[in-house]
C-alpha cells in the first residue's frame, strides 16, 4: 500500500475554511463596503435544513445571496445558519460547508468552486 497525500482534498478543505472565515467576519461585523456573497449549495446534502416548500422549488441546488436582507447569521465550524427572504417570506437555512458547490464575492471578483 502506498501512502500519498490527498492534495485536492487538502485544498478543498482550505477553500472551505476561507469561506467560513469570511462568513465569520460578516456574522460578527457585518458586510464591509460593497461586499456581498453568492453561495451555492446542494439542497440534498445531509445536514442541509430548509423548508420543504423551498426544497421543492430547488430540488438539487440553490444559490443564495447574502447582501442587504439577512438575519440570525451564525457561523459554526462545520455549518452556517441564516434567515433570508424568499418571495417576502422569511426562510431559515442551515448549511454544512461540505454542501457548498460555489462561493463568490463579486465586489472584489473573488470566487471558489468546489
Amino acid at each position: 500500500m502506498t501512502d500519498t497525500l490527498n492534495y485536492s482534498q487538502l485544498v478543498d478543505q482550505g477553500m472551505r475554511h476561507v469561506v467560513r472565515d469570511a462568513m465569520r467576519h460578516v456574522a460578527s461585523s457585518g458586510l464591509p463596503g460593497e461586499h456581498h456573497f453568492f453561495v451555492s449549495f446542494l439542497t440534498t446534502h445531509p445536514g442541509v435544513r430548509m423548508s420543504e416548500g423551498l426544497r421543492a422549488k430547488y430540488p438539487k441546488e440553490i444559490t443564495i445571496v447574502i447582501q442587504h436582507q439577512f438575519w440570525d447569521f451564525r457561523v459554526e465550524d462545520q455549518q452556517f445558519h441564516i434567515t433570508l427572504s424568499f418571495g417576502g417570506m422569511p426562510e431559515k437555512l442551515s448549511v454544512p460547508f461540505a454542501a457548498l458547490t460555489a462561493f463568490a464575492d463579486p465586489s472584489v471578483k473573488f470566487g471558489l468552486q468546489f
